[in-house]
C-alpha cells in the first residue's frame, strides 16, 4: 500500500509542530511565495499564546507516490487522553528529542504509550546547532529509555536522525550541518510498515476523534481497518464494550452522507476510501470516540481506547458574587452543565459528575493544566462560573489509602540546589537523582505527592531567580503520606462593596501585595492581596482620604503604588484555599472567600475546628 500513518510526539517546546511546517512546505502543501505563519497546525488561539500543543490534528502529504498521514499529538502528559486515542490511528511514530535537554518527563509518558501500542519508532535528535548540543549523549539517554520502558528488539533497533526542524534539513550523520528533509521522508517509508488491515473484508472503523460541522452535524474520524466505505453506504455504529461480535439489535443503523480525506491541510470531500486511510465520516447520529462503524451484516466491535483515570478534581459552581451575570452571556446552572456535558464529547480524559450540593459538578481531569485549558475556553466562549481550589483523587487499597505520586525533574543552577532541597523536603518529596549537566544546571529527579506540587511553581520561580526548569508526570498511586502543609500567608478581605481607592491601597500595600488597582470595584469577601503574615485581615480597600483646611508639605505627598499582581488561572488555582473560589468570568478572574459575610466566616471555621 502507499500509505503510511505516523504519529510525532515530542516533549513540550521541543520543536515537534515547527518540523511539520518544514514537512508542509518541502513536499508542496504551500504555495511558493504563499504567506504562512509560523506553527500552521496551532490553530487554536490558546495553543497560539502558549506556545503548546492542546489538541491533536491530522494532516497529510505526499512524497513521490506514497501519502503520509501525520497526527500532530500534544506535548504534554496532561493532555494524555489526547495521545492515547490518536496512537490508535497510526503505525510508528516520529519520536523528537531536544538535542540539549535530552528526554524529559513528558516524553516518557508519550513514548511509554507508544511502545505499548506496539509502534515502530523513529528517533528524531532535534535542534543540534544549538551551542549545548550534546547529540552522542541524547542518543544513548533515548536507547537507555527504551530499555527501561521494555521495548522490543525491533523498537530497540530503531533509527535515528539528526535535525534542525526550523531550518527544515534532517541527516544520519550527527556532524551534519545543512541539507533538507529527504532523509526523513525515506526513513519513513522504509521503517514505518503499511498499514496492517483487511482490503477485502467488511467495513471496520474505529472513531477515535470527534468534529463538528453546522452543516452535517458530528463527524467521526479515525481509520479504517477492514474494507471500504464510500458515500451513501449504510453502516451500523456499535456503542462502547467489549470486542466482538454483537447483536443487530444493539447496532444504530446510520448512513454515509458525507466522506472527507484529509490533504495537506484541507479536509476534501471524496467519494470512497479504503482500509488504511485516515477518513472523516459525516451523518451518523450518536457517534463517540471509541465507538465502532461497521458493516451492517457483520457486527463486530472493535476494542475501544483505553484512557488512564483523572488524578485531580475541582467544583465548578454558578457565580453567586455580587458582580454575577455582568460581563457572561452563559451564567444559569443549566448552561454551565451543558456545556461541560458537551466537553465530554471530546475530551476522553474528562469525568464530569452531578453532586449533591445544588448548582455543582465535580470535574476531574489529568492535571491542573487540563483543568484550566477548560477553565479559560469556556470563560472565552462567555461563560461564567466559580472554581473550587483543586483536590487529589485517592483511592483505597489493599494496605489503606493510596493517593498519587508525580515525577518531577528540576533543573537549577547549583546555588539554588539548597533552597529546592529544602522546599520539597517540606513537601514530603524523595530525590531519587541528581547529576550535573553539560549545560551547567544542575538535574534534579524527585518523587512527590501530586498535592505537594500544588501552590510550588510561583514559589520555584522566585526562589530560583527565573532561572530554573520545572517538569512533571504523573507517576504511580502510593501510600498516602499525611497531613501536608498549605499556604504560609494569609489574605485581605474586603469588608465592603465600593471602588478601590488609591489612598487606601498605598497603607495596605505595606503588609500586603495587592491584587487590585485603584478605581477596580470590590465587593464584601473579595480577596484583594495576599498578607506578608499568617491569617486573614479584613480591610477597607474603598477608604478615601480626608479631606481638610489645613495643608502641608507630608501630608500632601505624591502616592506611589506598587503594580498589582495579575492573576491567571494556574496562579489562582496554586493560590487558593480550601474556604476560597476563584470567580472566572470573560472580563476578570478574581479571588473570594467561600463565605462572603465575615460572620458566616468565623462560624465555619469554628465548625471546621
Amino acid at each position: 500500500m502507499k500509505i503510511r500513518n505516523i504519529a510525532i510526539i515530542a516533549h513540550v517546546d521541543h520543536g515537534k509542530t515547527t518540523l511539520v511546517d518544514e514537512m508542509l512546505r518541502q513536499t508542496g502543501v504551500f504555495r511558493a511565495h504563499q504567506n504562512v505563519q509560523e506553527r500552521v497546525l496551532d490553530s487554536n488561539p490558546l495553543e497560539r499564546e502558549r506556545g503548546i500543543t492542546i489538541l491533536a490534528k491530522n494532516t497529510s502529504i505526499r512524497w513521490d507516490d506514497v501519502k503520509i498521514n501525520i497526527v500532530d499529538t500534544p506535548g504534554h502528559a496532561d493532555f494524555g487522553g489526547e495521545v492515547e486515542r490518536t496512537l490508535r490511528m497510526v503505525d510508528g511514530v516520529l519520536l523528537l528529542v531536544d538535542a540539549a535537554e535530552g528526554p524529559m518527563p513528558q516524553t516518557r509518558f508519550v513514548t511509554n504509550k507508544a511502545l505499548e501500542l506496539g509502534l515502530q519508532p523513529i528517533v528524531l535528535v532535534n535542534k543540534v546547532d544549538r551551542s549545548d548540543a550534546r547529540a552522542a549523549e541524547v542518543h544513548d539517554e533515548v536507547l537507555e529509555l527504551f530499555m527501561n520502558l521494555d521495548a522490543s528488539d525491533a523498537q530497540l533497533d530503531a533509527p535515528f536522525l539528526y535535525a534542525v526542524g526550523r531550518d527544515g534539513w534532517a541527516s544520519s550523520d550527527p556532524d551534519a550541518s545543512d541539507g533538507d528533509l529527504e532523509p526523513l521522508f525515506e526513513t519513513i517509508v522504509e521503517t514505518i510498515a503499511a498499514p496492517l488491515v483487511d482490503q477485502e473484508g467488511p467495513f471496520q472503523m474505529l472513531v477515535s476523534t470527534l468534529d463538528h460541522s453546522n452543516y452535517v452535524g458530528r463527524i467521526g474520524i479515525g481509520r479504517i481497518e477492514r474494507g471500504r466505505l464510500s458515500v451513501g453506504d449504510e453502516v451500523a455504529l456499535l456503542p462502547l464494550g467489549e470486542p466482538g461480535l454483537v447483536a443487530s439489535e444493539e447496532a444504530i443503523p446510520g448512513r454515509v452522507v458525507k466522506l472527507y480525506g484529509f490533504e495537506g491541510l484541507e479536509r476534501v470531500d471524496i467519494e470512497s476510501a479504503e482500509a488504511g486511510d485516515i477518513v472523516a465520516v459525516a451523518g451518523i447520529d450518536g457517534v463517540e470516540i471509541g465507538t465502532t462503524l461497521t458493516d451492517v451484516d457483520l457486527c463486530e466491535r472493535l476494542r475501544g481506547i483505553a484512557v488512564e483515570e483523572p488524578t485531580l478534581s475541582v467544583d465548578f459552581t454558578v457565580n453567586d458574587s455580587p458582580f454575577a451575570g455582568r460581563s457572561g452571556k452563559f451564567v444559569t446552572t443549566r448552561q454551565v452543565r451543558d456545556r461541560l456535558m458537551k466537553e465530554l464529547e471530546r475530551n476522553v480524559a474528562l469525568r464530569v459528575e452531578e453532586t449533591e450540593v445544588p448548582d455543582t459538578f465535580t470535574v476531574s481531569g489529568r492535571g491542573e493544566l487540563h483543568l484550566s485549558i477548560l477553565m479559560e475556553t469556556m470563560r472565552r466562549e462567555g461563560y461564567e462560573f466559580q472554581v473550587s481550589r483543586p483536590r487529589v483523587i485517592e483511592k483505597r487499597g489493599p494496605k489503606g489509602l493510596l493517593e498519587p505520586f508525580e515525577e518531577a525533574v528540576i533543573e537549577v543552577p547549583k546555588e539554588y540546589i539548597g533552597v529546592v532541597m529544602e522546599k520539597m523536603g517540606s513537601r514530603r518529596a524523595e530525590m531519587t537523582e541528581m547529576k550535573p549537566t553539560d549545560r551547567g544546571p544542575v538535574r534534579l529527579r524527585f518523587r512527590v505527592p501530586a498535592r505537594g506540587l500544588f501552590g510550588y511553581r510561583s514559589e520555584f520561580m522566585t526562589d530560583t531567580r527565573g532561572e530554573g526548569l520545572l517538569h512533571h508526570r504523573f507517576l504511580e498511586y502510593g501510600p498516602h503520606v499525611g497531613t501536608l502543609l498549605g499556604r504560609k500567608k494569609g489574605v485581605l478581605v474586603a469588608d465592603r462593596e465600593g471602588l478601590a481607592v488609591g489612598f487606601a491601597l498605598f497603607n495596605l500595600q505595606e503588609r500586603a501585595t495587592m491584587f487590585v488597582r485603584p478605581g477596580d470595584e470590590v465587593y464584601m469577601g473579595m480577596i484583594v492581596g495576599e498578607h506578608v503574615r499568617p491569617g486573614d485581615l479584613d480591610v477597607n480597600a474603598c477608604k478615601g482620604k480626608k479631606l481638610t483646611n489645613m495643608r502641608t508639605t507630608s501630608s500632601d505627598e505624591n502616592i506611589k503604588l506598587e503594580p498589582p499582581r495579575e492573576l491567571t488561572l494556574e496562579l489562582a488555582l496554586e493560590f487558593i484555599e480550601d474556604d476560597e473560589l476563584i470567580e472566572v468570568t470573560p472580563s476578570r478572574i478574581g479571588l473570594r472567600k467561600r463565605h462572603l459575610d465575615p460572620i458566616a466566616r468565623k462560624k465555619a471555621a469554628r465548625k471546621k475546628a
